[in-house]
């Protein structure tokens, strides 16, 4: 199917709960429609669209059917009689545990300094890479163990900040959703005993331990090379130098956040570990309270990798202070966490540079009875005002999600998951199932209920991502990228030259192109995945 054949019959590709709401958009000037048994080809629904309209953000009009009747559990597609035809979908009890899955092994496939074996990597193994020790920048003299984690994305940069809150989304997941990750998904350190995303979640935590300065207490910011390898290269194969950035506020921040959530959640099953955690995060908030003012991170002049600049790290403080008050309980964590409240910066924002939603989640799920009642109940109402308005964007867009024109940014599919995320945090807090239902319509806009009809998660449904700015998918010479992967989605602002030679006026929402050379809107990373695996968490619990 080329760019311009897109189906006029959008689906979630990976399908639908047996119990439920089952909508379908239409974008064809045919309002019957019919549900079709894949094999047989029987009809078992017959149904009606509703009333059309334009959706700005796609630039096309469309209606919706439902076909929530079709419960019982099989493999379906939708067709019109002006011979439109929907991808295939399943409706079964568990529709999306395969997909959750591979989401979380694509973190497996994201490991730095290891050797990923066929037995676990299948086609996409490959030699262990990074291994060398890194050279602290300004210091040419001091070399440290820099190997593990993840790679943060399509290149082999290692960044402390959006570590932390790819670990904090998956940890959130694990407390909220435990039944969610009952199952395995294949590691080399599965046990049985300790769920295989806490082993995941750990290899990225084992890496963070090293970008601590054992002097400071403070976060070296990164870890790259001096500039990108080439687009073809294989991690075995990127041997320059590697090199700590600076100590940065934000990542020291980052850093104290997630070590004190890390030190609870692992408590349970491992306390010495536990203990590290918080011992690490303790040190980390000893650096904040002694550099106050300090400036924000820029990238030093020969580095020339992604800078994750943040001039503000009013939000880093706060989740630090949040968390810290709720692992240990200490008084003078939350009068810190009560003072940032005070400053100015978002409270409800998930993203890698405004980290405040995780402070507000920190403090809320820690109860009220913890809690200075005043600001407990601000923050709340905050946050379900927040829920609110994003229900209602949602409820006027032609595909159910809460993205306006101007919100198809670099990288808009982790507003997607990040808005659903916030979501599920509202509903987790209220009750309010309402709140669950939407964010389930950004779950379906990210497997294929969009106006491109692609599934922008590679390898999960007929029309999935297949040529990510990835390196390891582009250079490795197997056919299907690295599954799992969760591409970054449209960007109205054409960021890349291929975007630039070849979208120019396309509406926002189409401002996507499925080619390795469009880092700007096919980009993949870690902290895109891991607000899927919480979405996706929520909706594949246990019975």
């Amino acid at each position: 199917m080329s760019e311009h054949e897109f189906r006029k019959i959008t689906v979630n590709q990976m399908g639908y709960p047996v119990s439920g709401e089952k909508i379908a958009v239409f974008t064809s000037a045919e309002h019957d429609f019919q549900v079709i048994e894949k094999n047989s080809g029987t009809v078992v629904f017959t149904g009606k669209t509703g009333v059309a309209k334009l959706d700005k953000a796609s630039g096309v009009t469309v209606h919706t059917g439902d076909f929530s009747e079709v419960r019982a559990a099989g493999h379906y597609r939708i067709e019109q009689n002006d011979g439109a035809v929907s991808a295939s979908f399943a409706i079964t009890d568990m529709p999306y545990n395969e997909l959750q899955k591979g989401l979380l092994k694509a973190f497996y496939y994201y490991r730095c300094g290891v050797e990923l074996t066929e037995d676990y990597a299948g086609p996409w193994k490959h030699k262990a890479c990074h291994t060398a020790e890194g050279i602290v920048y300004g210091q040419p003299e001091l070399r440290l163990d820099s190997s593990g984690g993840w790679h943060d994305a399509g290149d082999y940069g290692k960044y402390a900040g959006p570590g932390a809150k790819a670990v904090a989304d998956l940890l959130l997941a694990y407390e909220l959703y435990p039944s969610a990750f009952a199952n395995a998904f294949t590691l080399p350190e599965s046990d049985g005993i300790v769920p295989d995303i806490l082993l995941e979640c750990k290899v990225e935590l084992d890496w963070l331990f090293k970008m601590q300065d054992s002097d400071t207490g403070g976060i070296y910011h990164k870890l790259t090379t001096l500039s990108f390898p080439g687009l073809d290269v294989m991690p075995e194969e990127d041997t320059s130098d590697l090199y700590f950035s600076p100590v940065s506020a934000a990542a020291t921040g980052d850093f104290a956040g997630v070590m004190a959530l890390s030190a609870r959640i692992y408590a349970p099953l491992d306390a010495a570990y536990a203990a590290k955690c918080l011992k690490a995060a303790l040190a980390a908030w000893e650096w904040l309270m002694q550099h106050p003012a300090e400036p924000g991170f820029t990238n030093p002049p020969e580095i020339t990798t992604g800078e994750y600049g943040d001039e503000v790290d009013d939000d880093e403080h706060y989740w630090a202070a949040a968390e810290l008050y709720r692992t240990t309980g200490e008084e003078k964590y939350h009068q810190a966490f009560q003072e940032l409240a005070l400053r100015s910066f978002p409270k409800f924002s998930l993203g890698w540079a405004d980290m405040g939603g995780y402070g507000t989640l920190a403090y809320l799920l820690n109860g009220e009875q913890h809690a200075d009642s005043v600001l407990y109940s601000s923050l709340k109402e905050g946050l379900l005002t927040e829920a609110e308005r994003l229900s209602q964007v949602s409820l006027e867009d032609g595909y159910l999600i809460s993205l306006k024109e101007e919100d198809y940014i670099w990288g808009s599919n982790m507003l997607v998951m990040n808005n659903a995320m916030l979501l599920l945090a509202a509903e987790h807090c209220s009750g309010d199932s309402r709140f669950a239902v939407c964010a389930q319509d950004h779950l379906h806009y990210l497997m294929g209920r969009n106006v491109l009809d692609i599934s922008y998660v590679t390898g999960f449904g007929d029309h999935s991502v297949m040529h990510p700015h990835h390196r390891p998918s582009v250079g490795d010479a197997v056919t299907d990228p690295v599954p799992g992967l969760v591409s970054g989605g449209p960007d109205r602002g054409l960021h890349d030259d291929y975007v630039v030679e070849h979208l120019q006026g396309k509406p926002a929402a189409q401002c996507f192109a499925d080619h390795e050379l469009s880092y700007s809107t096919n980009e993949v990373t870690i902290y895109w995945n891991s607000p899927a695996v919480f979405v996706v968490a929520r909706f594949n619990q246990m019975s």
